[in-house]
């Protein structure tokens, strides 16, 4: 399912709103966007591919852009509640859906809000993750955020728009990811621009639909992460204790975007709440080839360099490695810090790139060393685990500069390859049972 999207479009009156369906399930399933969106974007970024494939297992999975964002028409002022609903009535239309559960997120949270209390014949079920009824503070509503922390939040974003712009509030998890914070920055850049953004937060200050809240008689979850740095959950228990029986789910956790943190046990609340039992997942195992690296004497370099010329250094470094492991058809699974971890279907393609690898960061005047083991591995989401990433940790670690080393299993794999190797004898793996016989390769 992680191919291209088909996007559509839905027409209220002469305003276009893109759109698109994924999966086939026996419910409907519509997402409300927050802040930006932009559903063809987030759908190449590895936590909402996550979310919205474990969705559209599930469910008939509805995606759209509101009006001003993403590939929607854009007229040069948000919209007003009102116009928020009827475009995804549009939208609904359109895509032949007749009743959906609706999941507000964020932003989009008061909007699904207003359609099921105006429009309840057209939802099933209302999903409130991370949302609120009114956003800012008032002498009846103490649990509002302060103007002012709003104040600094639109100067923030309005500072460091174009790269990872409120990144540290909205997915502190995700800080120091390099990939993440590239891809966060597109999102937003690809969502709505600078002036945009300013007109949002100017919008969301007016918001309050907290007389709406008594008349919901759908079935409601409200989801929330404890420790969400972006919006205490104070607003969402409100949510919970004006909605006639709504359920609040408390989760663990800091982040506020929905690619972020621990995706999947917010997914399995959201799959029972609307199908009333939730899936089995069971751990995928899978054989594969992981490939460690990492610089030598990092420590050193770095307070040889200082902060600015170490992180434009390891910005250089992490280009190469991941351009790299594209051309040798692996997967970076994630940055290390000073290295990274990535995964390859043959031995012979990892091998490659960590060569290629340490002649590429070579021109930076760094040296590498790399570890390859091909073990079974489980696959958790994005990442991976199992003994075999802990053994190739451990053999990448026994390396010496510019040395790719690697396990006996991985020397017998590439057996008619051309490869030539060094033994380099057993040795004991830290945490890993028995030795093992490594070589390096020549």
């Amino acid at each position: 399912m992680t191919g291209p999207l088909d996007t559509r479009f839905a027409h209220n009156g002469d305003v276009s709103i893109a759109y698109a369906v994924v999966g086939n399930g026996p419910v409907d399933l519509v997402v409300v966007p927050g802040f930006v969106s932009n559903f063809e974007v987030a759908w190449q970024m590895p936590g909402f591919q996550r979310v919205f494939e474990r969705f559209a297992g599930f469910a008939r999975l509805i995606l759209f852009d509101k009006r001003e964002q993403g590939s929607s028409d854009r007229l040069g002022r948000p919209p007003t509640l009102e116009q928020s609903m009827e475009d995804l009535r549009a939208v609904l239309d359109a895509a032949g859906s007749e009743q959906a559960a609706l999941m507000g997120i964020s932003e989009g949270g008061p909007m699904a809000i207003l359609l099921a209390a105006t429009f309840p014949e057209r939802c099933s079920h209302l999903i409130l993750y991370g949302s609120y009824a009114r956003l800012t503070k008032a002498a009846d509503y103490p649990e509002g955020v302060p103007e002012q922390a709003l104040d600094v939040l639109t100067q923030r974003l309005r500072d460091e728009w174009g790269g990872p712009a409120g990144l540290s509030l909205f997915a502190p998890s995700l800080v120091g990811d390099a990939e993440a914070e590239r891809s966060w920055g597109h999102f937003l850049r690809s969502g709505t621009s600078p002036a945009g953004a300013r007109a949002l937060m100017d919008l969301y200050r007016q918001v309050d639909v907290r007389e709406a809240l008594p008349l919901i008689d759908r079935p409601t979850l409200v989801l929330h992460r404890s420790r969400d740095f972006a919006l205490p959950v104070r607003v969402s228990r409100y949510l919970a204790e004006h909605i006639p029986r709504a359920r609040l789910v408390e989760l663990p956790g800091v982040d506020h975007v929905l690619m972020a943190g621990e995706v999947d046990e917010l997914v399995d609340e959201i799959e029972e709440f609307v199908t009333g039992t939730r899936s089995e997942r069971r751990p995928e195992r899978v054989l594969s080839t992981v490939l460690f690296t990492d610089i030598v004497g990092s420590t050193e370099r770095a307070a040889e360099l200082g902060d600015r010329r170490w992180r434009e250094l390891l910005d250089r470094h992490d280009a190469i490695t991941r351009a790299e492991v594209r051309t040798h058809r692996g997967r970076a699974v994630k940055s290390t810090g000073d290295g990274f971890l990535a995964t390859f279907d043959g031995p012979a393609r990892a091998i490659d790139c960590a060569r290629a690898v340490a002649a590429g960061v070579g021109d930076l005047g760094v040296e590498v060393r790399a570890g390859v083991h091909t073990g079974e591995c489980e696959l958790r989401g994005d990442d991976i685990g199992g003994m075999a990433v802990h053994i190739g940790a451990r053999v990448a670690a026994k390396a010496e500069g510019g040395e790719v080393l690697v396990s006996g299993t991985v020397k017998d794999l590439v057996v008619g390859s051309g490869l030539e190797f060094a033994e380099r004898g057993m040795a004991a793996l830290k945490g890993v049972p028995g030795e093992w016989r490594l070589y390096s390769v020549a």
